[in-house]
């Protein structure tokens, strides 16, 4: 059965349009294809795919062939300017001959913004909303508006606001989007001013864009939708220009899980919720928040033994929804601050050893140790999975690392060399010696390709592992150049991000630790045959024995 329209939001995703205008984001053609395709299995109602006319790119998107089964796309633009038609528009004219059947238009709601940017009559800007929404209706459009500067305007002249929002009603506007522009408006006046705009325009008509110039986006959003608004416009991860619009991120799984309202997004599509997100920042090539609401890596993370005591009685001790409704899973974190449950708790289903309370204390007591000195594992679950093995006797490496060298060019060699170190890497699998080289983007780059090309011959398995994120922290600043660093890494390898670490006052040794360590975790895992290779005792975590001079 359909739902009650008085009751039912509808989602517009502005990303690819307004979320374009955030410093250092770019879409192509192809982006917006997969992003658009994706929002559409999400399930959002309205797609923004950009302004066509204002750039080739949006010009070339619109021109593709779009199969978007659960959305409308909509294309954006502006009113008729003052001294043309609508018949001569070209900025309208460009936005019908897409042959979209959904346009959304934005125009002045603000008598001040009139007056100062526009430098037109109150009335001249009256009839340039109503001729554009009209000729949009007349040719079969979906008509949205978008009342730029809506808030602001209420605030100084509410009569005259509330005129752009009437003549764009009676010229046949589906929806009348109230645009909080400079996103300076607190949620209890969006709340305030939504229900004065209900008395006037029906709810089923309203609409809210709001920006996060005061974080509040999220929050006003929501105000709004409680106020009588039925639509509402964001981004996803919360794009956009300045600080950002509305994270719909956010948005959509408060409406449709912490209210009665309904939408078109079924709570089985939030499952796809974190996809769409980190889809998003690897278009972008953007490290993810993770931190973020829902969907980040740390959003159902727990750290304090009590706190994973309690989640493993009953998890809604701790948690506001189940972490799978959105696509996203429980972390338990692992550090000095541990107790045996959370131990139990994140690695009990792998090894059934931990019910050792004696293994538990002993991996415990090794954790704090190394945190005191300057590792850390809450990130780190490939080096946390390693010393678990030691203390249970499941610690049978795959191979034994003997040396490294790096090597980087000198200043005339350096000429012909692109910048690319080189580095080589002897070790043992078994009774046989593998040395290779290769040449890497710095030394660590170097490492890591050297090590694989020593490996995958062996192992075909590992041309999945694939370095994604390496980061340095100092630990002891106040040694100076004595100072330790801790070198954290992240591989992905078959759908599975995990870290390693290593800690020295050599970044190089470091980094080559954190290295070793990945490709033995993922050897340890998943090859079959590891428990016939013969190794001896590793050296890992033990200084590289130099090479011979």
């Amino acid at each position: 059965m359909e739902a009650n329209i008085d009751n039912k939001i509808f989602f517009f995703d502005t990303t690819l349009r307004d979320g374009q205008q955030t410093t250092g984001v770019d879409f192509s053609v192809e982006d917006k294809m997969k992003f658009s395709q994706a929002l559409s299995e999400l399930g959002v109602d309205y797609i923004e795919g950009g302004w066509p006319g204002s750039n080739p790119t949006d010009d070339a998107f619109f021109n593709q062939s779009h199969k978007l089964e659960k959305s409308k796309l909509v294309a954006f633009g502006m009113t008729r300017r003052p001294s043309t038609s609508v018949e001569n528009d070209p900025g309208l004219n460009t936005l019908v001959n897409t042959k979209l059947n959904t346009i959304c238009i934005v125009g002045k709601s603000s008598s001040y913004q009139v007056e100062k940017a526009l430098e037109i009559s109150l009335d001249d800007n009256l009839k340039m909303i109503s001729d554009s929404i009209a000729y949009l209706v007349s040719k079969n459009v979906e008509a949205l508006y978008d009342a730029e500067h809506f808030f602001d305007g209420y605030k100084l002249d509410p009569d005259y606001a509330l005129k752009c929002l009437d003549v764009a009603l009676k010229a046949g506007a589906r929806w009348i989007v109230l645009c909080d522009t400079n996103g300076g408006t607190l949620p209890n006046e969006v709340y305030d001013i939504v229900k004065k705009v209900a008395e006037v325009i029906p709810s089923k008509n309203i609409g809210i864009h709001a920006h996060n110039d005061t974080e509040n986006a999220v929050a006003n959003s929501l105000a709004a939708v409680q106020a009588g608004a039925r639509h509402v416009q964001g981004t996803i991860n919360g794009l956009g220009e300045r600080c950002g619009n509305a994270n719909l991120v956010s948005v959509i799984p408060n409406i449709l899980l912490k209210t009665n309202f309904e939408s078109n997004i079924k709570e089985e599509n939030l499952g796809l919720l974190k996809k769409t997100s980190i889809l998003l920042n690897d278009i972008l090539n953007r490290q993810p928040n993770q931190h973020q609401a829902y969907v980040g890596e740390n959003a159902f993370a727990h750290k304090g033994g009590l706190h994973v005591s309690a989640i493993n009685k009953d998890p809604k001790t701790y948690e506001h929804i189940e972490p799978e409704q959105v696509g996203n899973s429980r972390k338990i974190l692992i550090s000095e601050l541990s107790g045996g449950s959370n131990l139990r708790a994140k690695l009990a289903n792998r090894y059934s050893e931990l019910e050792d309370n004696n293994a538990v204390k002993a991996i415990l007591e090794e954790v704090q140790e190394k945190e005191h000195a300057g590792y850390s594992y809450e990130n780190a679950d490939g080096s946390f999975d390693l010393v678990v093995r030691r203390h249970i006797g499941k610690y049978k490496p795959v191979f034994d690392p003997a040396y490294y060298r790096i090597y980087s060019p000198s200043n005339e060699e350096h000429k012909d060399s692109d910048g690319l170190i080189e580095a080589s890497v002897k070790l043992k699998v078994g009774t046989e010696t593998m040395l290779c080289a290769a040449e890497g983007n710095g030394p660590v780059d170097a490492l890591n390709k050297a090590l694989q090309e020593a490996l995958v011959g062996q192992f075909p398995v590992l041309s999945g592992l694939h370095l994604t994120d390496y980061s340095v922290r100092v630990i002891n600043n106040t040694q100076e150049t004595a100072a330790k660093v801790r070198v954290y890494l992240e591989h992905s390898f078959e759908g599975e991000i995990f870290g390693t670490i290593g800690v020295n006052v050599d970044i190089i040794k470091a980094s080559w630790n954190a290295l070793v360590e990945a490709y033995q975790y993922v050897l340890m895992q998943h090859v079959e045959f590891r428990d016939e290779i013969q190794v001896t005792e590793s050296s890992l975590g033990k200084p590289p024995v130099e090479p011979p001079s």
